[in-house]
């Protein structure tokens, strides 16, 4: 559809975008091109990954693209990363002076978090309407994380600076129930937070393969096992001590693997502990591309879903309804009381383990390896779970409805 040129601008602005496939770009291209295909004129605004490949500005499937220059020292540490986040946030900022115009919508994602600041203060400036998208709540995954008070004393002025913006949007994008209460405790009008959940990567494209289909299964050695998969980000939001103890418990069921597929900040030290530890039925494999996520979800028989107590309300996995496009039983560890808990219980998908309880983990996995009939029932639980989302087709309406406000 061609862009209608009545209406206003929407520019995203998020650290990565396609050609790249973290899960905030993954999405951000589905919405970003799904409103495209709606009509709206769309610009993201995004950082450059250093190939001679990728052009510096395009339109891709009706979407502008800007992508500008920014370190990618994030793997040296932290430090490195803190100095990625700067450059691409400075740089960020001059593009958004240059092309956000009054009316139009700016939309900061939270990759790096200090976007809501540096577009609140761009959409002030051009007297443009604010949305924060937000992904997750920093610095409070950090606090929660970390226990620090020294840490807590000192963001406390970040923190009020963040209020401020969230206070000042048109709206706040919430990925969750949770987070929308979260975000309603910092101030921000109950009538301004919009709670839209994420969907799984390609929207309805995404569906189970069978497993005499599955080349990945077999190119991976993993005809005749049970496959206990992660599949995500290894960061550090993420419960997965647990897991190993009970890859440990389980060391002997030779037909029980577990497969992680990803990166991210703990997998190095995931990696060692399996080692020192003699695990060898504990994998790792790198992040697969989107092309062939559909295979690599259907290689798991149940799936892991983890989170840290403390960020259950800053956090919520979008991988789950990756896991609930290709019809697997969930295995949720972590806070037992919360959204994701929750829902995980009501809908029959899973299973929901304290992630202080590491032999109940084990324990449950073998129960389920056994049980096939327990496992198909969660899996046509999971599969009417991701139809009662709506996925894609139902954020792009949510989207749309807000983009209509005046």
């Amino acid at each position: 559809m061609t862009a209608n040129p009545n209406l206003p601008h929407v520019v995203f602005v998020n650290r990565y975008y396609w050609p790249e496939e973290p899960a905030t770009a993954q999405l951000l291209v589905d919405l970003a091109e799904g409103l495209a295909a709606r009509g709206r004129r769309i610009l993201v605004v995004t950082s450059h990954d250093g190939t001679t490949a990728t052009p510096r500005q395009e339109t891709r499937r009706g979407v502008d693209v800007i992508r500008v220059g920014a370190t990618r020292w994030g793997r040296r540490g932290m430090a490195g990363k803190a100095i990625d986040y700067l450059t691409f946030a400075l740089a960020a900022r001059r593009i958004l002076r240059r092309q956000v115009q009054a009316g139009d919508w700016l939309v900061a994602m939270t990759d790096p978090p200090v976007l809501a600041q540096i577009s609140a203060a761009a959409a002030r400036r051009a007297d443009a309407r604010l949305v924060h998208w937000i992904q997750d709540v920093h610095p409070e995954i950090s606090l929660a994380l970390s226990g620090s008070r020294p840490l807590a004393a000192l963001s406390s002025p970040w923190r009020r600076w963040r209020d401020g913006a969230w206070r000042q949007a048109d709206a706040c994008v919430a990925i969750s129930r949770d987070m929308a209460g979260l975000v309603g405790e910092h101030g921000v009008a109950p009538g301004r937070i919009w709670t839209i959940p994420n969907w799984a990567p390609g929207g309805e494209a995404l569906a189970s393969v069978p497993r005499n289909e599955n080349r990945l299964r077999h190119e991976w050695g993993l005809d005749g096992k049970f496959v206990v998969a992660y599949s995500g980000n290894l960061g550090r939001v993420h419960a997965l001590e647990p897991v190993l103890a009970a890859a440990a418990d389980l060391r002997d069921d030779s037909d029980l693997v577990f497969l992680f597929i990803g990166d991210g900040p703990q997998r190095r030290a995931l990696e060692a502990q399996a080692r020192s530890h003699g695990l060898t039925n504990v994998r790792f494999l790198p992040p697969q591309p989107r092309a062939r996520l559909a295979e690599s979800l259907s290689a798991g028989d149940v799936h892991l879903v983890t989170l840290r107590a403390g960020c259950e309300r800053c956090v919520f996995p979008s991988k789950l309804y990756g896991i609930l496009a290709v019809a697997r039983p969930i295995v949720y560890v972590g806070p037992p009381q919360c959204e994701l808990a929750d829902a995980v219980r009501a809908s029959g998908a899973g299973l929901v383990v304290d992630a202080r309880e590491p032999h109940t983990l084990a324990a449950s996995l073998r129960q389920l390896r056994d049980d096939a009939g327990r496992r198909t029932a969660m899996a046509q639980a999971a599969a009417g779970w991701a139809c009662s989302t709506g996925g894609l087709p139902a954020a792009l309406a949510a989207w749309e409805e807000m983009l209509a406000t005046k």
